[in-house]
């Protein structure tokens, strides 16, 4: 029987059926129902990052406040930018590069150094999307090397003289500070970011994110009562990850071999969704 409530096994019925046989033998516990120590050793924190703290400070704070071993973080921000922060938990850790790459998106407060119209304005956004060439800004500490990247789209949410309020979406590695200059650039006025806040990372948004406050209070609940209830929602199973990849159900006896550095054969296989492309990851899973 497949226990369909978990993360990874959500519309498994829409999942193609390879060997009709095969029963899953149900042994095990989904991510949900781990033990609580095993719940934290393999999470994952999005936290809301408030602005001026770095994204390093952020992440030893929650190190501190959960008190484990090892935190990592992908998306670094800018000390002013706010925003979700993805933070990995101990053996979660090694999941970074799953979110690297995907695309973001975000909610930006530009400046202008002098009063246009809103159709300049206009005109200039639709001009910087598309590829672009961009050079890192003074501030951040990577190397200085002009980089293509992709902006999606620009949304324009409300437009006053000299500041404006918009949505982007964007690759990973685009730099809206550089992209403000350079919207200043082609009106003739000179601009600057203003505020900026990451409202969205590949498929994580906004609702999955809590506050240190909200991180803090959890532990400190599960401290002083032994009550893991709100732990449970403020800190997911680093399963909440891979729901974007295509996923592969293996059989139970194909588990050890693979674990061990054995390739999968399709005699392993229980079910997959129809989606799989050659050199593109997936996700193995137990039912």
């Amino acid at each position: 029987m497949i226990m369909k409530e978990s993360y990874l096994l959500k519309n498994v019925d829409k999942m193609i059926t390879y060997d009709n046989e095969y029963q899953p033998s149900g042994c095990g516990t989904i991510p949900e129902k781990r033990d609580i120590e095993k719940y934290i050793n393999y999470g994952v924190v999005v936290v809301d990052k408030p602005p001026n703290p770095s994204s390093h400070e952020v992440d030893t704070w929650v190190k501190n406040i959960i008190q484990c071993e090892k935190t990592s973080h992908t998306g670094t921000l800018d000390p002013n930018v706010s925003g979700m922060l993805p933070i990995y938990l101990n053996k979660a850790t090694p999941l970074l590069k799953v979110q690297q790459s995907e695309g973001k998106v975000y909610v930006c407060e530009i400046k202008l150094n002098k009063k246009c119209n809103e159709k300049e304005f206009m005109n200039a956004v639709e001009k910087l999307t598309g590829h672009l060439y961009q050079r890192p800004p003074l501030e951040c500490a990577v190397k200085r090397e002009l980089r293509l990247r992709w902006i999606y789209s620009i949304e324009v949410l409300e437009f006053y003289e000299k500041t404006a309020l918009f949505i982007l979406k964007c690759e990973a590695g685009s730099y809206i500070r550089t992209l403000c200059v350079h919207l200043g650039l082609m009106i003739g006025c000179g601009a600057e970011m203003g505020e900026l806040r990451r409202t969205k990372s590949g498929f994580i948004t906004e609702d999955s994110c809590v506050t240190l406050h909200d991180l803090k209070d959890a532990f400190y609940q599960y401290r002083t009562s032994g009550d893991d209830s709100i732990i449970r929602k403020v800190v997911k199973p680093l399963e909440f990850l891979l729901v974007s990849l295509p996923r592969i159900i293996i059989k139970d006896s194909s588990v050890s071999s693979i674990c061990h550095g054995g390739q999968l054969t399709v005699k392993g296989i229980y079910k997959y969704d129809e989606n799989l492309e050659p050199s593109k990851d997936v996700v193995l899973i137990t039912a």
